[in-house]
């Protein structure tokens, strides 16, 4: 599903126009980055935790030449799902 066909089927499900269901997702999308970025984790209960994670440097490896690279640190988003979305996958 792509962004598109989520913005249908918020639409459909909370029976809205598209443009409405639009700005929500695109609202919760921004908010949700902004408390990302400030180190906060977003919960949404039922389906899920999404959370900042650092990933220490390291070596890799180029596949072609076979030669070593440093591979810098970042920060990375993590999603843990809720107990509802696991169970509702796994029917």
């Amino acid at each position: 599903m792509n962004k598109a066909q989520l913005i249908s089927q918020i639409a459909a499900e909370a029976d809205m126009p598209k443009a409405e269901a639009k700005k929500a997702l695109d609202a919760f999308i921004g908010a949700a980055s902004e408390a990302l970025k400030g180190g906060e984790k977003v919960t949404l209960v039922g389906f899920g935790t999404f959370s900042v994670s650092e990933r220490a440097a390291r070596v890799g490896r180029n596949p072609q030449t076979g030669k070593e690279i440093q591979i810098a640190a970042k920060n990375v988003v993590k999603f843990k799902p809720g107990t509802e979305l696991s169970e509702g996958v796994n029917l």
